[in-house]
């Protein structure tokens, strides 16, 4: 009898977190994080030690240029980039040579798309920074790998980690009353986002946003009533998550709010 109330107290809260879980993300969780590699080939541009992105076409602006996103971004082909959904996912990318390649991988976030050259006619490519690129090479031979151009190289999804960050929405500039723009920004785990709702003050009903491009998404109405409260889902697995009022009343446009939510 001891035995089973040991086991009754164990099973007990493990089978409460997984129900929560079952509630929060409508189904069984599963991870974006694949443990297969699949053919690829990668170009770089920019600068040779360079950031790659000024701004990009998923939005992020300037975010591109300081931590976590710096030398760590890349752009992909169309198959990839999904249309914008595919902006914020992270992957490893390795090359393959080992002459002159390191045996290790180095992780890119997508922030822009290249949608011709080496991207057109269903490719999987990426266009890496040129700091992001050189890290694939064994030490000292950075530049060497770059001299060679397009190479063949693998690639995984991987989760995204920005330690220390909260999901953010940031108000897109020209955003109104009648017109409202939000874009994401630090997303744990799967990084893209799949669809975006929002809520109004004194209101039950989630109203669900339109993706304009990137990862911008807007919604029009109004007039649109502060303060809002956003959920995201993920395109990838599907996990949801909702920011109360995380927009206030007097919200401004460029401004951008943080959460005190996010994914891991």
């Amino acid at each position: 009898m001891e035995g089973r109330r040991h086991l009754a107290h164990f099973l007990v809260p493990v089978m409460l977190v997984l129900f929560r879980s079952l509630v929060a993300n409508g189904g069984p969780l599963r991870e974006v994080a694949d443990l297969h590699w699949y053919p690829a080939t990668a170009t770089w541009y920019g600068s040779p030690e360079g950031d790659g992105s000024d701004g990009g076409a998923c939005g992020y602006g300037s975010l591109v240029d300081v931590k976590p996103f710096r030398a760590r971004v890349g752009a992909v082909s169309p198959v990839l980039f999904k249309n914008g959904e595919g902006c914020g996912a992270c992957y490893k990318v390795r090359c393959l040579d080992k002459s002159i390649c390191s045996r290790r991988a180095v992780t890119v976030i997508i922030t822009d798309e290249c949608p011709g050259g080496y991207c057109s006619n269903g490719r999987t490519h990426f266009d890496l920074s040129g700091a992001a690129f050189g890290r694939m090479a064994v030490a000292g031979a950075g530049g060497g790998l770059r001299n060679r151009g397009e190479i063949s190289v693998i690639y995984r999804r991987t989760t995204c980690k920005y330690p220390g960050k909260n999901i953010a929405f940031h108000v897109n500039e020209g955003s109104t009353d009648y017109w409202l723009s939000l874009l994401v920004e630090f997303e744990d785990g799967d990084g893209d986002v799949g669809s975006m709702h929002i809520r109004q003050a004194n209101s039950n009903e989630w109203l669900e946003m339109t993706h304009l491009w990137g990862a911008n998404w807007c919604i029009i109405g109004g007039p649109l009533r502060g303060p809002f409260s956003v959920k995201l889902t993920t395109l990838s697995t599907g996990r949801s998550l909702s920011a109360r009022d995380i927009i206030p009343r007097n919200w401004s446009p460029k401004a951008t709010y943080t959460s005190r939510l996010n994914f891991y």
